[in-house]
């Protein structure tokens, strides 16, 4: 008689590439998963549309940065980018960044065309300082990928860590993603960091491709993707303290022995004090983004330009800080048809325009006049791109247009007031402080996705998939099957490990202050 234990069962709630790229690595340990996904396609905000036409957009991310993750995933889960069909190109220059006055900087990883650019701005002694910061940036990247990315951060003593702790002077973290840089972390150095070093990279056929890519090898493992299901609510066991299944807005049920979600503590789950204290937390930005079929290519629009406000720290500040829209607002352009001929009709372009813009809050409300925001946004795109580039009848080649704001963006993808990248990554919205992988009161119950550890964006949350996965297995007694195989990791080779004396003492100093300000903050 076998005495073999019952295969374990997970349900996964919401379809993102967190979602997808967790139930991969589920079903590729021996787990039988279903994923259940409110829309009708894969990868939330990572998905694409293409117009009938045949201009292709993605609907959020248009870059590819650290792109070691993304290989790494695959080759957990035992196959390659290039295996699964994916090729990926790199953009070259990386962007473009046009100030109010005129002027330009182009960003590359061409290091001598950036000395050209860096002592136009600085002078001769101007290149020394950014050689000097790719240093300290490989440092904070090197280390990042070890210990906090790939790293969980289950309680507050988790960043008592010595690992953790005799790196954390390297890494900045009281200096100041979706948040403005004049607050940002000194830890993110590492994306502009990858940008230069690494490069930007973009996957023939969209960004949507690799979730197409890790979808497939979810179901050659067997995972079931039920598409077009809503989920109502986690369903719990007679206690409350353990999650059996969820719930179906028809009123089905779903068991299984685990469950994983995107940060949901406010809409599946009982109302409780730590829900509500969840849903004040400071979070990022939004966007108004339109995404526009052109009669024509447009060739003085590259692959990524940046447009900053002529009063760049202000129009920053009416975003993150008043949460409302800038009187002149930056913005973003992206034309994949420079790297992909396959994004738009021969001789003509798909263009995407991000415009950000606080999230919904007080100063931009649901009963705001959207009509009237949109069309503002409009035309200082317009007026801009006139001014700066002498696109004077811009406007007139737009043969179509979609558009995503706050409003849809959260009815659309469940995104918490609107916020296009989750919770902020302000220092208490990160590791021990970042809502946990793992539910505090119910058992068997997971979290994955932008607004838990350890953060937002794509290969963020691919992180966080693994993260997340291997604590879900460590708990089932289960080994990761890319831990018995695979030992070439993205941690840190030994020759990259930052050598020199440890300063441990300060750090402990450093990370018992936090701990205690964090509990006093948790009592007010």
């Amino acid at each position: 008689m076998s005495t073999s234990s019952p295969q374990k069962t997970a349900l996964v709630i919401g379809a993102g590439v967190g979602g997808v790229a967790l139930a991969a690595r589920l079903a590729s340990a021996g787990i039988a998963v279903t994923v259940v996904e409110k829309n009708d396609t894969t990868g939330g905000r990572c998905s694409s549309h293409t117009t009938s036409a045949g201009y292709r957009f993605d609907e959020g991310p248009s870059l590819l940065l650290l792109p070691r993750i993304f290989h790494q995933t695959y080759q957990d889960l035992g196959t390659t980018l290039e295996d699964e069909g994916i090729k990926l190109v790199q953009c070259n220059p990386n962007y473009r960044v046009v100030f109010g006055d005129g002027e330009t900087v182009t960003l590359s990883t061409d290091m001598a065309k950036m000395k050209v650019e860096v002592e136009k701005f600085e002078g001769e002694k101007g290149f020394e300082g950014f050689l000097g910061f790719m240093q300290e940036a490989h440092r904070h990247y090197e280390l990042s990928l070890e210990h906090v990315l790939n790293a969980n951060f289950t309680s507050l003593w988790s960043m008592l860590r010595p690992g953790f702790l005799s790196k954390l002077h390297v890494l900045h973290p009281f200096e100041s993603v979706g948040m403005s840089p004049y607050d940002s972390l000194g830890t993110y150095s590492l994306l502009q960091y990858t940008e230069l070093a690494e490069g930007i990279w973009y996957p023939i056929g969209g960004f949507h491709r690799i979730v197409e890519g890790i979808v497939g090898v979810a179901k050659r493992h067997g995972v079931v993707f039920k598409l077009g299901t809503a989920v109502n609510q986690v369903l719990l066991d007679p206690t409350g303290k353990k999650a059996v299944g969820v719930v179906l807005d028809g009123g089905e049920k779903l068991y299984a022995d685990i469950v994983v979600l995107v940060w949901a503590y406010n809409n599946l789950f009982p109302q409780t004090n730590y829900a509500k204290r969840l849903a004040e937390k400071p979070v990022s930005c939004s966007s108004i983004s339109f995404y526009w079929s052109m009669d024509r290519s447009v060739p003085s629009l590259g692959s990524h330009t940046i447009f900053l406000a002529e009063e760049y720290k202000q129009s920053f500040d009416s975003i993150f800080k008043d949460h409302s829209i800038p009187r002149e607002p930056s913005f973003y352009v992206n034309v994949p048809t420079r790297v992909d001929p396959s994004a738009s009709p021969d001789g003509k372009d798909s263009v995407v325009i991000l415009v950000p813009v606080g999230h919904i809050s007080d100063a931009l409300p649901d009963s705001a006049d959207w009509d009237k925001v949109v069309s503002t946004a409009r035309q200082h795109v317009f007026d801009t791109l006139a001014a700066r580039l002498g696109l004077t009848d811009f406007s007139s080649w737009i043969t179509e247009e979609r558009l995503n704001t706050p409003i849809t963006w959260r009815d659309s993808f469940n995104l918490h007031r609107g916020s296009i990248l989750g919770l902020s990554h302000s220092f208490f919205n990160v590791l021990s402080f970042r809502p946990a992988t793992r539910h505090p009161t119910i058992a068997q119950t997971y979290f994955v996705g932008a607004s838990t550890h350890p953060g937002t964006g794509v290969p963020i949350c691919l992180s966080g998939a693994r993260v997340t996965s291997e604590q879900i297995l460590g708990d089932f007694g289960i080994t990761p099957p890319w831990k018995a195989t695979n030992n070439n990791s993205v941690g840190v080779k030994t020759l990259d490990r930052v050598r020199g004396p440890s300063r441990l003492p300060l750090a402990v100093l450093m990370a018992a202050f936090s701990v205690l300000l964090a509990f006093f903050m948790r009592l007010l």
